[in-house]
């Protein structure tokens, strides 16, 4: 079942990454299914750690941006249904990753009216899981 509030094109997506966080740590949207969103990230010298290891803080930075953006389409980017902002993140590091991309893939596990949770799964290019995370999402503005 399709949970977007209207259809969205990678295009149209990866053109919001221009002057923010994602835009700076290389962050590219690669698909668009009926519930899930995915996006990439280089690890590189914008997302490593002093010692060479991905960032914890840069896969957080990824899952935020995952879970953000598609609870925002799943109201409306225009904020016309109410704006989705972070209430809470976790996330567990499970494996290091030296170089490369990842691939985060978000899925939501709550859309609710004033809430909605999302579930954020790391994985390296071989398809190991490196990191998994939780955002909760409030619902503020217009429809709460």
């Amino acid at each position: 079942m399709k949970i977007w509030s209207r259809d969205y094109s990678l295009e149209e997506l990866n053109e919001m990454a221009f002057g923010n966080m994602a835009g700076h740590l290389g962050m590219e949207f690669t698909e668009i299914g009926p519930d899930f969103l995915r996006a990439r990230m280089p690890v590189d010298e914008r997302t490593r750690q002093p010692v060479g290891l991905l960032h914890g803080g840069a896969s957080v930075a990824l899952a935020e941006t995952l879970g953000s953006v598609a609870a925002n389409l799943v109201r409306s980017l225009d904020g016309s249904m109410g704006t989705c902002v972070g209430l809470e993140i976790n996330a567990n590091h499970l494996r290091p990753v030296r170089s490369g991309w990842v691939i985060g893939e978000t899925r939501p596990l709550h859309l609710g009216r004033t809430t909605q949770v999302w579930e954020i799964r790391i994985s390296d290019e071989r398809g190991r899981l490196v990191c998994v995370s939780r955002i909760t999402m409030a619902v503020v503005g217009k429809g709460e």
